[in-house]
């Protein structure tokens, strides 16, 4: 049965390696050039009191670069839940060719089985070896940059693509042995997996471990770091806030010293009638010389940056864990259904 799996799959393995090759040479040769920039940044820094700005630059550099390499890897996962998983079982069922080897002696739970052992091992490997390959280049600018955090980036370094794949592995399996087609199981794996992978970092990622809280006053430079000033209701208001080293995850609304929510009028006339005359720090200082005179402040929730690796491993084993319900599931369903 391994053999048999295995003759089946040599292609796709094929055009794994050689994408795989393909990758590996562009990132070494990345990973070399930003080594040989962070020196070059770093020997200027030598005669400098503070080496913040040429850090700033170097990270600047390259950041757009790495921004579309984790988008494009981020997808690595999904695509091989697509073009491996999905037609695994998909394929054999619409054709029928499963009944030959069902009425040998292997069981339908041992040709699963296998099946999803060999490719999704493959499938692991191609997505591990992707992202350790990105980590390493990247690793000064995100040592430098501090933003592991994004949702992009984390989802592309480490180990955390890794478990994404098996995940997408399983679920294109699985996909196909419900749809029994191989196009439209296609079609329904990447569609599912892009859902999920917008859904975790945003509903679900924040909360595997308890944020820490914290005040922040709406002191000038708060004000100065908000996105706009258009609602004391919206998001825009307060999430461009940012914590040192830390993920903020949640800010409230802006509230009085008694914990209420700012009326709007007040608000209002704060950032209207405010007289912006410069006399302030920032676009709105005045705004914010006003606002301080009503206590407002917000309460902001994060997490630490220190817990990266904790949340590394926490959402692996959570997309591990609905892998395992899902072979789980394939194999209960492919034992009842009709042969």
């Amino acid at each position: 049965m391994i053999w048999t799996t295995w003759r089946q799959f040599r292609g796709q393995a094929l055009v794994g390696v050689i994408g795989l090759a393909l990758i590996a040479a562009y990132f070494l040769y990345l990973g070399f050039d930003i080594r040989d920039s962070y020196d070059s940044y770093r020997a200027q820094c030598a005669s400098l009191a503070d080496c913040g700005p040429q850090l700033s630059q170097f990270s600047a550099d390259y950041e757009n670069t790495l921004l579309y390499l984790a988008a494009l890897l981020g997808l690595i996962p999904g695509l091989l839940g697509m073009f491996w998983g999905a037609p695994l079982v998909a394929r054999e069922l619409e054709a029928g060719t499963q009944r030959l080897v069902w009425s040998q002696s292997v069981t339908r739970r041992h040709w699963l089985a296998v099946k999803l052992a060999l490719v999704g091992l493959a499938s692991m490997v191609v997505a591990g070896a992707a992202s350790l390959l990105l980590t390493w280049a990247a690793s000064p600018v995100d040592q430098v940059a501090d933003n592991r955090f994004s949702t992009i980036l984390f989802g592309a370094r480490n180990i955390a693509p890794i478990a994404y794949a098996a995940f997408a592995f399983v679920l294109g399996t699985l996909i196909g042995l419900l749809v029994r087609r191989t196009v439209p199981a296609m079609a329904l794996t990447i569609l599912a997996f892009v859902v999920f992978q917008f859904l975790v970092p945003n509903v679900i990622r924040p909360h595997f471990l308890p944020a820490e809280h914290l005040t922040m006053p709406m002191t000038v430079q708060a004000i100065n770091q908000a996105r706009s000033l258009g609602s004391i209701t919206g998001a825009p208001v307060v999430k461009g806030l940012t914590v040192p080293d830390a993920w903020v995850t949640d800010v409230s609304e802006l509230l009085t010293k008694t914990g209420e929510p700012l009326d709007e009028g007040i608000f209002n006339e704060c950032f209207t009638n405010a007289p912006e005359t410069g006399t302030a720090e920032g676009p709105y200082g005045d705004t914010a010389v006003c606002l301080a005179k009503h206590d407002v402040h917000v309460e902001v929730a994060y997490q630490p940056t220190s817990r990266y690796w904790s949340f590394q491993w926490l959402e692996s084993a959570f997309y591990l864990v609905l892998a395992g319900l899902l072979a789980g599931f394939g194999f209960w369903r492919l034992q009842r259904r009709p042969s």
